[in-house]
């Protein structure tokens, strides 16, 4: 059963079984446990929803329970302030077409195309009703990583890894992650030692509203309203070494349940992988999805 907070409407999905011989269809594997909003609703109700449930995006319908695409935390953070009179309408991002019948596989090529982490599941091509949401996350946990070559972290890492201070204001990182359009940055001392991450969900759940330094300048550090990213960064970075396998990264992401993992070296990051890259590779491999 799931419920939509909105139009607290509920829909009903009955998930497939799926055997070896046959491909795995997002039916068998999609989240079913739904929370919704209305095209209608403030985004700062949506900002509400998204903290009270511990979610990084959520669908968007019509008056008539229609899946219209979905709503992304990095929209969230876009919200300057408590009190707004935006609406989700303006922020709706449009999503792929894909139904429970759609192939695993076929709907990971189509998250990377969209550039998008999750996306709706309707119910058919002509009946958009909201059926689940599959994400690239539930597909990482369904991946045949046993099947992967034993291809090492440092063939696929990015290598030019933005890094935020302890002391740095949340206001800067905010203006970073909208600039980069990236969902978290690793935190690292000054001496170069990684100690941790801030990501889009930690401001949220702070409920900070976006705060420009006195200056006016986002990337400034010097605010006195702005609290510091040490108050928010989520502890212990969790890390990987260049030579860990694939297979064993993607395992990394999925134990700690993460959207991405540095890759370090004497305490010092050299990398960084996330979810998009790993789900690239169980596309681009043979018999992994």
């Amino acid at each position: 059963m799931a419920v939509c907070a909105a139009g607290e409407a509920t829909v009903q999905h009955k998930k497939g079984s799926h055997s070896g011989s046959e491909s795995m269809k997002v039916g068998d594997i999609m989240t079913t446990d739904l929370v919704c909003v209305k095209e209608s609703d403030l985004m700062t109700h949506a900002r509400q929803v998204l903290r009270d449930n511990h979610l990084h995006g959520l669908p968007v319908l019509n008056d008539n329970g229609s899946v219209l695409g979905m709503l992304d935390d990095q929209d969230i953070l876009r919200i300057k302030s408590n009190k707004s009179d935006v609406t989700v309408r303006g922020y709706i991002r449009e999503t792929p077409l894909i139904t429970p019948e759609t192939d695993v596989r076929e709907a990971a090529k189509l998250l990377l195309q969209a550039r998008q982490h999750r996306c709706a599941v309707v119910r058919s091509s002509t009946d958009r009703t909201i059926v689940g949401i599959i994400s690239d996350k539930d597909i990482l946990r369904n991946a045949h990583i046993s099947k992967m070559e034993p291809k090492t972290i440092s063939c696929i890492m990015n290598t030019r890894v933005l890094t935020a201070y302890p002391d740095d204001s949340i206001a800067k990182i905010w203006g970073n992650m909208l600039e980069w359009d990236f969902s978290g940055i690793p935190v690292i001392s000054h001496e170069d030692e990684a100690m941790g991450i801030i990501t889009r969900s930690d401001i949220i759940k702070a409920g900070f509203a976006r705060i420009r330094d006195r200056s006016g300048d986002m990337h400034s550090t010097g605010s006195g309203d702005s609290p510091k990213v040490e108050r928010l960064m989520s502890t212990p970075l969790y890390s990987i070494s260049p030579e860990t396998t694939i297979s064993k990264a993607i395992e990394a992401l999925n134990h700690h349940d993460v959207g991405r993992i540095c890759v370090t070296n004497d305490k010092k990051i050299v990398g960084l992988v996330d979810r998009f890259t790993m789900l690239k590779e169980c596309v681009e491999g043979f018999g992994y999805l």
